[in-house]
């Protein structure tokens, strides 16, 4: 597949006709009742996703959202079929199609690579513990998201949405915008309906910020919330498994399917008496209605002209719902956070430490981090024809966990953005969450120069460091484009997030179908 793969010249969004348009848009509830009912099964959906994917991934729009299908996924949903017509579904994920983000393990014929050809040639011994929920209820692993290679913490100058393994993602509503990252391809899939919902990973943006620039719904659990385990890291203490979904209610189905106690996470023991494995029973469309909803406007409003009007317009939406507005309601510490190199410096020790720990777990060539670097140098054409791993030689030089540079940082971060930061605001104004922009239009995609720096205004910063919950959901469009507003809570608040979420998507039903354009303005 090429690095840089383009839409075909010949493709014409007015003259596309995707395959199968009976399921776009889709729901979990509907594919559950038309399954129920008996005139759609588990097989069929399969297929007409697997299709999808055949028309639109690599032809077509050449959208290189999925970097693998599974092999096994029709004779899997086959087997399902026969379940539920002998004893009846699991639940509601029974027969449901699902992507993963490429650097969660699956212990069957597809890779983990993480985006990567440093791991082409390594299977995981077991599956990550959110892949064994999801196959626990009934899921069908349809396949693997491209990716930002490594969590887009390869290189400082890198491009969200490119791996080796797959080329450049593409944002459906403009193909040559960016998709953002780094699960660009989760975000991708579910926007251009190749899945249903999508698995993806987050360190500091990376579901929120794709899930806004593909006009979906994305949620950052609480670190601890969605284990760990058999999942690539980055770093362990902001690191998030998470579900994309076109609507609340699929993201909070998906959440309830992946949580639980995982011996194999520490930060999984946590969430012990926290979690549910339902959180549907929290949607709630009069939600809004005497909530106290706190606008944090400093560092998260100005940054894009075009977008704050529909910010302020969401604003007038919230008090006509019934909330409560307090505006402005500052995280005290914004621009602190936004500022301090205490993130980075605990993402590189981080990286180091984590990165080694997994990478020795699997059976390939690379072993380590410093193999790793080792074999992106020696296939530099392959693995870095656009930019390097300036930020993995980083990691690679930090020492152990136990250093004092690590430890202030670490104490640095969970200070500003916990006790004096989002809680700090919540306890202030009394508030049940806070509500920013997610980010700004996608930018054009840039091979040779990278994303813009600050990839153009965000909001996941805050929850990010505090390892606290954010929730996106489509806000509106500007010029063709999708635009996001986000809710942050405390530790495990996302019962309310949620409710807030589905009421606010309610009332706005902002969500608009992408047109594959070939470029906008």
């Amino acid at each position: 597949m090429p690095a840089n793969s383009e839409p075909s010249e010949q493709f014409d969004p007015q003259r596309f006709s995707a395959p199968h348009e009976q399921i776009e848009e889709l729901t979990i509830a509907r594919a559950q009742e038309r399954m129920a009912a008996g005139d759609l099964t588990a097989r069929q959906l399969t297929m007409m996703y697997l299709e999808r994917i055949a028309a639109m991934n690599e032809a077509g729009p050449a959208l290189r959202a999925v970097i693998e299908t599974n092999p096994q996924a029709l004779e899997i949903a086959e087997t399902l079929d026969r379940e539920r017509a002998a004893s009846g579904p699991r639940g509601p994920l029974h027969g449901i199609p699902v992507l993963l983000k490429d650097n969660i393990d699956t212990a069957d014929q597809m890779q983990t690579t993480a985006g990567s050809l440093a791991l082409a040639d390594s299977r995981p011994t077991a599956d990550a513990f959110v892949a064994e929920r999801l196959r626990a209820a009934g899921a069908v692993l349809l396949g693997k998201a491209n990716m930002s290679e490594w969590a887009n913490f390869r290189s400082s100058q890198s491009s969200s949405g490119w791996s080796a393994r797959g080329g450049q993602a593409r944002n459906p509503y403009a193909l040559e915008r960016s998709p953002s990252g780094s699960s660009s391809g989760s975000a991708t899939a579910v926007a251009a309906n190749l899945a249903l919902v999508a698995l993806g990973t987050e360190t500091n943006g990376s579901i929120i910020s794709p899930a806004a620039a593909n006009g979906v719904v994305g949620i950052k659990p609480t670190v601890g919330l969605t284990s760990r385990a058999g999942v690539i890291p980055i770093a362990h203490s902001q690191d998030s498994v998470g579900p994309f979904g076109r609507t609340v209610a699929d993201a909070a189905v998906t959440l309830g399917a992946l949580t639980g106690v995982d011996p194999r996470d520490d930060a999984a023991q946590a969430s012990a008496g926290r979690s549910f494995t339902d959180y549907t029973q929290f949607l709630d469309a009069d939600a809004l209605r005497g909530a106290r909803i706190g606008v944090a406007r400093e560092t998260f409003f100005g940054y894009s002209e075009k977008a704050d009007p529909l910010a302020e317009a969401a604003i007038a939406i919230l008090r006509s719902c019934g909330a409560e507005v307090i505006d402005p309601a500052n995280i005290p510490t914004a621009t602190a956070l936004r500022d301090t190199p205490a993130e980075i410096e605990v993402l590189l020790y981080e990286c180091h430490h984590d990165l080694d720990a997994y990478l020795a777990m699997r059976d390939g060539a690379v072993r380590s981090l410093a193999q790793l670097i080792a074999f992106n140098d020696a296939h530099a054409a392959a693995e870095m024809p656009f930019f390097g791993q300036d930020r993995l030689t980083a990691a690679a030089a930090k020492g152990p966990l136990t250093e004092e540079a690590y430890l202030r940082a670490l104490a640095e971060i969970r200070r500003l953005a916990r006790g004096e930061g989002i809680d700090a605001a919540l306890q202030a104004h009394r508030l049940d969450a806070l509500f920013t922009l997610t980010g700004g239009p996608a930018w054009k995609i840039d091979l040779l120069n990278g994303d813009p720096s600050g990839g153009g205004g965000g909001s996941s910063g805050p929850a990010a460091l505090a390892g606290y919950p954010i929730i996106t959901v489509p806000l509106g469009m500007v010029a063709g484009l999708p635009i996001g507003a986000s809710f942050t809570g405390t530790a495990f608040s996302e019962p309310k997030l949620i409710a807030l979420a589905y009421a606010f998507e309610q009332a706005t039903l902002a969500r608009t179908r992408p047109t594959y354009a070939p470029a906008i303005l």
